[in-house]
C-alpha cells in the first residue's frame, strides 16, 4: 500500500512536506493505520515520528488526519481507506514534529471547564450515592478519552483555540452538570455564558462524526443551551 505522509521538523526544515512511502501490509502483518506507520518507521525509515500507547482506542495518543477526517490511527482499519491513505497531524494545533502536535492549548481549555466532582455538601461517612437513573445520565459522557479528534476537526476552535473552550471540554462540563453528586451547576452554567465558550458552537457537527468512541459533543452543548435558558427565565 502507499502511504503519504506529513514530514516537517521545525529544527531544521524550512517547510513542512509530504513524504510516500510503499509499504508491503501483507509481509509485515498491518492491519490498522498504526501498524503501518509502527511498520515505517522500524523497516523504512526510522526518522517518522509519531506518537502512540496503548493500540487498544483507549489512551487516545495516536489521534490523526488520515483521508482529510480525523480519528484514532490504532482503530482505523488499512481497508476502510482508499490508496493512496494521506496521514496528516491533527489539524489547528502547532507541530512539535512529523505526525505529532502539542496538545498545550487543546489541555488548557479542558482544564477551564474544572473537569472535576465539585460537592460543597458535607462529606459522607462512606459514599455519595447515586440512582441508577441519575448515573445513566452520564453515559455518552464520561467515556471521552480527550483525543483531541473533535476540538481540531471543529471550525470554532481553529479560529479561536486560545479563547473557545472546544467540543471536549464542553462535553465535559456538561459531564459534571449533569451529575447529580455535582453541587456546583449553576455556578458551572455562568461560566459558560460568555462568547467562546457554548455560544461559539455553530452546530456543524464534525465533533460528532470524528469521535472514535462515537459520542456527541454536540447534544451536550444543546442540554447546556437548554440549561441556561431555564435559568434565565
Amino acid at each position: 500500500m502507499r502511504f503519504s505522509i506529513y514530514r516537517y521538523n521545525p529544527e531544521v526544515d524550512a517547510k513542512p512536506r509530504m513524504q510516500e512511502y510503499d509499504l508491503d501490509v501483507v509481509e509485515h502483518n498491518c492491519h490498522m493505520v498504526l501498524d503501518a506507520l509502527i511498520a515505517i518507521k522500524n523497516h523504512l525509515d526510522d526518522t517518522l515520528s509519531i506518537r502512540r500507547s496503548c493500540r487498544e482506542g483507549v489512551c487516545g495518543s495516536d489521534g490523526v488526519n488520515m483521508n482529510g477526517k480525523n480519528g484514532l490511527a490504532c482503530t482505523t482499519h488499512l481497508s476502510s481507506l482508499k490508496e493512496p491513505i494521506v496521514i496528516r497531524p491533527l489539524p489547528g494545533l502547532p507541530i512539535v514534529r512529523d505526525l505529532i502536535v502539542d496538545m498545550s492549548q487543546f489541555y488548557a481549555q479542558y482544564e477551564k471547564v474544572q473537569p472535576y466532582l465539585q460537592n460543597t455538601d458535607p462529606v459522607p461517612a462512606k459514599e455519595r450515592l447515586q440512582s441508577p437513573e441519575d448515573r445513566a445520565k452520564l453515559d455518552g459522557l464520561y467515556e471521552c478519552i480527550l483525543c483531541a479528534c473533535c476540538s481540531t476537526a471543529c471550525p470554532s476552535f481553529w479560529w479561536n483555540p486560545d479563547k473557545f473552550v472546544g467540543p471536549a471540554g464542553l462535553l465535559q462540563s456538561y459531564r459534571f452538570i449533569a451529575d447529580s453528586r455535582d453541587t456546583q451547576s449553576k455556578e458551572r452554567l455562568a461560566d459558560l455564558t460568555d462568547p467562546f465558550s457554548v455560544f461559539r458552537c455553530r452546530g456543524i457537527l464534525n465533533c460528532v462524526d470524528v469521535c472514535p468512541k462515537g459520542l456527541n459533543p454536540t447534544k451536550a452543548i444543546n442540554h447546556i443551551k437548554e440549561l441556561m435558558l431555564k435559568e434565565s427565565v
